[in-house]
């Protein structure tokens, strides 16, 4: 005991905020206990000397980086000696300790931890500087607790990688988005923990996938899920924890900023929908984790995909149109990559009051702005040119019946078969790489289970995709009344519409002369345009070919049907 009160410093330290054997209030106990034995105050209420640093690695943070304790140790003025617990509260490598036993020597600060080797507090007193004594048994045993640090490493890593071998076990660290880790059920052993879906979490892939096969872009989707406050993945898996969600995003000149929340972007829906995981794999290191025969170890019995579903959503980012979708800008014309220069046949751009006459937006041929030849670019107004596209694209596909596509999923192994040989060539560059017999070992067993995962996969014969089309019971006009402008825009994309647009007529500002505008139809709703268009001639004309009585023709201009 000390003749005199010490003022005092309590340092807590926790690196897992869910160990309970070395919880905040153990440390607290025990600190409290052998400062009444050893005369030191920490003083009270506003007065209180603590430094509480949780979820913070002695390992990884010195003393002096810590949060809280980092501060008391930059005002050595207002204390006298500073408690921890164990040892292994302090520091775990022996660098870090010879550093803070030469600082408390400067300072002539006392260190105390309140069950030392053999269970009592250990008392280190550095107000004497003469005694080298302390310095160097403060180095041994941090000597000592930095191999027990690698002794601890080096064993849970060891666990860790049994475990990924074992069926249903989950080891440690975030699932993969759509699961949650839950306790292992009597029925699977009933130790440790398991995996099991993450109702909400599947709910937002399914979502993701269904607009996926629906057609609808993936620059939309990121946009609607983070206009509707669906969580990402990595806020979601704050959120479980009961963890602040958002961080830190950017770098580079432009620096970094701190967000509440992450964004969805397609970098993210592509690594989510293309994760083997999906299929419940255990995947290590970005590869799936497999057993002796070569089969992926499985990560949970309740896998969000068949292998033949994986497949479907996986070819959707193969698509080069799929990888390619960027936003359109705010500011995109109705008809651009539409609406065609008559003379060049090069895209047509929306400009605002061009014309001193009408005052309106108009359509430009791009020649001036591209710096490319054209013979005779023209201009024309915008509305004219939008009203007449929409009224001929409703006229010539209107009452075409929208069809959905049904897949039911095939099975070709070649993809997988691809995997596992791109999986079997990368394990074969580490030949030679082995320095020792168990190493050789590991590595030859590895790809004998390759190997024999590809023999397995090369005798599994494929299975063909069923398609089947049925009616939805809209037409594209129903879905015309209900679409934005985008949306439009890409039916007409889609069906293949493009107006040419010729040089005007003298006068041809007053009203819009029709016969400088051509339109060509060359998509996958040709043959229904022109299977309809025939079919209302039919109906329209008489047994000699003339218009019926009381009959309009409905096409005023000639429509180039290209095969």
């Amino acid at each position: 005991m000390f003749a005199r009160p010490l003022r005092g410093v309590r340092a807590i330290r926790l690196s897992v905020m869910r160990d309970e054997t070395t919880s905040p209030e153990r440390q607290r106990e025990s600190c409290n206990l052998a400062a009444a034995l050893q005369n030191i105050d920490f003083g009270e209420g506003e007065n209180l000397r603590e430094a509480v640093d949780l979820a913070v690695s002695a390992s990884k943070t010195a003393p002096w980086q810590r949060p809280e304790l980092g501060a008391w140790l930059a005002r050595p003025d207002e204390w006298d000696v500073i408690v921890w617990w164990r040892f292994d509260r302090a520091v775990r490598g022996q660098g870090d300790m010879h550093e803070l036993a030469k600082w408390a020597s400067e300072h002539r600060k006392v260190i105390v931890f309140a069950e030392g080797i053999g269970g009592g507090a250990q008392v280190y007193d550095f107000r004497n500087p003469m005694d080298p004594i302390t310095t160097m048994m403060l180095n041994q045993f941090a000597f000592a607790a930095e191999m027990e640090s690698w002794a601890t490493k080096e064993r849970v890593t060891g666990a860790h990688a049994a475990m990924r071998t074992m069926n249903y076990r989950h080891a440690n660290g975030a699932p993969a988005y759509g699961y949650k880790i839950v306790p292992m059920p009597a029925e699977l052993g009933g130790v440790g923990k398991t995996l099991v879906q993450d109702e909400s979490a599947v709910r937002v892939l399914l979502r993701i996938m269904r607009d996926l096969l629906d057609g609808v872009a993936v620059y939309k989707i990121c946009a609607a899920l983070t206009a509707e406050g669906v969580l990402t993945p990595r806020d979601h898996w704050s959120h479980l924890n009961g963890k602040p969600t958002g961080g830190k995003v950017g770098a580079g000149r432009k620096g970094s900023k701190v967000v509440k929340v992450f964004r969805w972007t397609r970098q993210l829906i592509r690594r989510i929908l293309t994760t083997p995981a999906l299929l419940g794999w255990k995947m290590h290191r970005g590869n799936p984790v497999r057993n002796a025969q070569g089969e992926p170890v499985m990560a949970t019995t309740e896998p969000i995909l068949t292998r033949e579903e994986f497949d479907v959503i996986g070819a959707l980012f193969e698509d080069k149109k799929l990888g390619e979708q960027k936003e359109a800008p705010a500011d995109a014309s109705r008809l651009l990559h539409i609406a065609l220069c008559g003379a060049c046949e090069g895209p047509m751009y929306k400009q605002g009051r061009a014309t001193s006459r009408t005052q309106q937006d108009t359509y430009r041929c791009s020649s001036s702005a591209n710096h490319t030849p054209c013979a005779a670019p023209t201009t024309i107004r915008a509305d004219w040119l939008e009203e007449w596209a929409e009224a001929r694209f409703l006229d010539l596909a209107g009452r075409i019946p929208v069809l959905k596509t049904l897949i039911t999923p095939g099975y070709d192994p070649q993809r997988e078969i691809d995997e596992v040989a791109a999986e079997y060539d990368a394990h074969q560059e580490l030949k030679g790489q082995q320095r020792s017999r168990t190493a050789l070992k590991s590595w030859e067993q590895r790809l004998a289970a390759l190997d024999s995962r590809l023999a397995e996969l090369e005798a599994t014969p494929a299975r063909p995709e069923k398609r089947e089309r049925f009616a939805t019971g809209q037409t594209l006009a129903d879905v015309w009344t209900t679409a934005d402008d985008e949306t439009r825009r890409g039916l007409l994309l889609e069906a293949g519409f493009r107006v040419f647009v010729g040089k005007a007529r003298p006068g041809g500002w007053r009203r819009l002369d029709e016969s400088r505008l051509r339109l060509s139809v060359v998509g996958d709703l040709d043959p229904a345009i022109e299977s309809w268009a025939g079919l209302r001639d039919e109906l329209g004309t008489g047994p000699d070919g003339a218009p019926a009585a009381g009959s309009k023709m409905r096409i005023h201009t000639p429509v180039d049907l290209a095969a």
